[in-house]
């Protein structure tokens, strides 16, 4: 099975691994510190701060926005539930904007939905695809708002020649298994703002700081979101490599570009020229006339070991925010009933990506259904 995203770990990354765990110390200890360092000039941010999760990385800096109990964040109706939670973690009420029909946020949408109780934007760079964050920068700085950037999809990508993380007050990153580069479970967030830093640096250790020799004092609530050395050890190792991570993901996403072109079954998403993506996900959109089909076509891929998912349902049709959100959004509705990913990661090669295409016009050809008008 060809998975549509995964790591890849070399003999180098165990070594990185078995030799930290040879430490003395294992928690909080200096490689923590390089981590965030490398993390940090890598971006082209000031800061970097480690989380033992990208979730934790999110609640860490809504809380360092200062988002409270009945605040309102504004983000994209089209992410995982992370993105929300982490706002609904302290009590905030998420307002979610329509996107575009490539998977990232309708800047032109945000405004209309800022009110008195606005405390924040978080938008998200959907597949690795980078938002437009200039433009949503310009909008937080005119109405006073934080902008916390979600880039769980997006370490490596850039506008401009510029790396994402040092645009956003805050942006925050991913590293599970099937993001650009792994900790086990991991990620960070990265800012120029030093109080934001000292602050998220607090959150993450049970908001308590260190005084002299034993002293300690608990200054804020916070909670145990430390990342340990050893996966930053893998960490530093896989972001050594992440540039051609990177590269070799393009070069499969280019590929399918052209591949896919006139296969009129299916539309794809094409990054706009000033930018590089991540390409943690390739989405391909089924034509409308095969949307009440997509699950055959899904189980036949599957059952032709090209292992694709759907990303996302969008956030208010799940079971918790249909209680609060009782609001539609078209296009995230229509994306998700057109999106599949298919596999798009470092560790395949050309004549896997040409299998891929092969097999997608071979369950076009073949599939049989579609849907009666």
């Amino acid at each position: 099975m060809n998975p549509y995203s995964k790591q890849e770990i070399l003999e180098e990354d165990i070594q990185a691994v078995v030799k930290d765990l040879k430490n003395p110390i294992l928690t909080g200890g200096s490689t923590v510190d390089l981590f965030e360092t490398k993390i940090a000039e890598y971006v082209g941010a000031k800061y970097a701060v480690v989380f033992n999760s990208g979730t934790a990385a999110l609640h860490s800096a809504y809380f360092v926005a200062g988002l409270k109990e009945n605040d309102e964040f504004i983000t994209s109706s089209m992410s995982f539930v992370a993105t929300t939670n982490g706002g609904v973690y302290l009590g905030g009420n998420p307002v979610l904007v329509d996107i575009k029909f490539d998977g990232n946020i309708d800047v032109s949408k945000i405004e209309e939905k800022i009110t008195s109780k606005t405390k924040l934007i978080a938008p998200v760079d959907y597949a690795g695809n980078p938002c437009d964050i200039e433009e949503i920068m310009k909008i937080g700085k005119k109405h006073n708002l934080i902008v916390v950037e979600d880039g769980s999809h997006s370490l490596g990508s850039s506008i401009n020649g510029k790396k994402i993380g040092s645009i956003a007050d805050m942006k925050t990153f991913s590293f599970h298994p099937v993001k650009p580069i792994t900790t086990f479970e991991g990620g960070a967030v990265t800012t120029n703002n030093k109080e934001f830093y000292e602050k998220l640096k607090k959150f993450r250790s049970h908001g308590v700081v260190k005084k002299s020799l034993w002293n300690q004092d608990m200054e804020d609530l916070g909670f145990n979101y430390r990342l340990s050395d050893v996966p930053c050890a893998l960490g530093i190792s896989q972001l050594r490599r992440l540039d051609s991570f990177i590269k070799k993901r393009n070069l499969i996403g280019e590929y399918y570009d052209e591949a896919l072109k006139d296969l009129k079954e299916i539309s794809t998403v094409r990054i706009k020229e000033n930018r590089v993506s991540g390409r943690h996900l390739y989405p391909i959109l089924l034509d409308r006339s095969l949307w009440c089909s997509k699950e055959d076509i899904f189980q036949k891929l599957q059952e032709k070991a090209i292992g694709v998912q759907v990303h996302y349902k969008p956030i208010h049709k799940h079971s918790f925010y249909r209680q609060k959100i009782n609001k539609s959004f078209s296009n995230a509705e229509d994306f998700y009933k057109a999106e599949i990913s298919i596999p798009c990661h470092q560790s395949m090669s050309l004549d896997d990506a040409k299998e891929v295409v092969e097999t997608l016009k071979e369950v076009f050809n073949t599939q049989g259904v579609s849907c009666v008008r």
